[in-house]
């Protein structure tokens, strides 16, 4: 239903590097770029926007769909490599199972630069692939 959601970020630069790491295994790019807006999606239409400016308070929650739970691995591998501002030595945004939402409800999430919680989640049942 949403055709894309805009965050107001701190630190701009560090952002978009941040998303154009973590939201690649979903295929994702830099669709535009335009003085402190960036834009990420794919085929030049952008769903994810973001500003430069000062931190969004509160944090905000952000779902992305993945086709298979191998690309939940993936985004969440990415996202640690780009610099998550999850720290914690709890691991909970680990790549798992969330029963409490749905029996097949795969995600994982991260906190982006400024707070945000960034989720990627698969629905599709583990005996369907």
């Amino acid at each position: 239903m949403l055709d894309h959601i805009g965050l107001t970020v701190h630190d701009y630069e560090r952002s978009k590097a941040f998303y154009l790491a973590a939201l690649a295994p979903l295929g994702y790019e830099l669709a535009m770029e335009m003085g402190d807006w960036a834009g990420f999606g794919w085929g030049g239409k952008p769903q994810l926007l973001i500003k430069g400016g000062s931190t969004t308070a509160p944090a905000v929650n952000i779902a992305f769909s993945a086709e298979d739970r191998e690309t939940v691995h993936a985004f969440y591998q990415a996202a640690l490599k780009a610099g998550t501002a999850d720290d914690s030595s709890e691991d909970s945004g680990a790549p798992r199972l969330r029963p409490e939402y749905h029996a097949d409800y795969f995600s994982a999430f991260v906190r982006d630069p400024d707070g945000h919680q960034v989720e990627v989640v698969c629905h599709i049942p583990a005996d369907a692939f």
